[in-house]
């Protein structure tokens, strides 16, 4: 069972995003506080849980938070600002969302722009260590895999569905033969010879 809390006195609200190293479509974050009485057994890092096991814990966490918050940021502005900054904009803007205002931020990871005036934490591999940042990769996972689903029935070409816009084989493969789309990243390196398709 991860540990519900980095420390006891202050409300804690725990975020990570989804999407980063992806070559298309926006970048998902989100913010979760959670009760003390949270438990789910298979609460965990959303890379060490099956797909239907997120879509589960999906439900469950949002049932039972105190509050979260999902937020995006599309490719147009990840290739304005860069996929950092965008990232933690993502943060930022979930943050917002959230009905209860946290006392401290864990973030998942090494580097973030503070919010406002509110205190952080930044933790390594975080979403494997704490039950908030864990529930927080949950939500933007399964978001975003939501989103990239919507997005493949416009564009199968680039089989969405199954990579979710990472550069897998499959994926690079279809840019080759039809060129990127309006959702991919232009600032990734992958831009072809071949005019991009509107």
């Amino acid at each position: 069972m991860l540990p519900l809390y980095y420390q006891n006195e202050l409300r804690e609200a725990g975020c990570d995003e989804a999407g980063r190293g992806c070559l298309a479509g926006p970048v998902f974050a989100a913010a979760v506080v959670l009760p003390q009485n949270f438990y789910h057994p298979l609460l965990n890092d959303s890379k060490q849980v099956s797909e239907n096991n997120r879509n589960e814990l999906r439900t469950f966490i949002e049932l039972n938070a105190v509050a979260y918050g999902v937020a995006m940021v599309d490719n147009e502005e990840i290739d304005k600002i860069n996929i950092l900054k965008a990232s933690f904009k993502a943060m930022h803007l979930a943050i917002d969302q959230l009905s209860i205002k946290p006392q401290l931020l864990l973030i998942d990871g090494n580097r973030f722009i503070k919010y406002k005036r509110t205190p952080h934490e930044c933790i390594i591999k975080g979403d494997a260590k704490f039950a908030s940042i864990a529930a927080a990769s949950i939500l933007a996972k399964t978001y975003r895999d939501e989103y990239m689903l919507k997005l493949h029935e416009a564009f199968p070409q680039y089989a969405w569905n199954t990579n979710k816009g990472y550069g897998t084989k499959e994926h690079r493969k279809a840019i080759e033969l039809f060129g990127i789309s309006p959702y991919h990243r232009k600032t990734f390196g992958i831009i072809t010879g071949q005019a991009e398709l509107f």
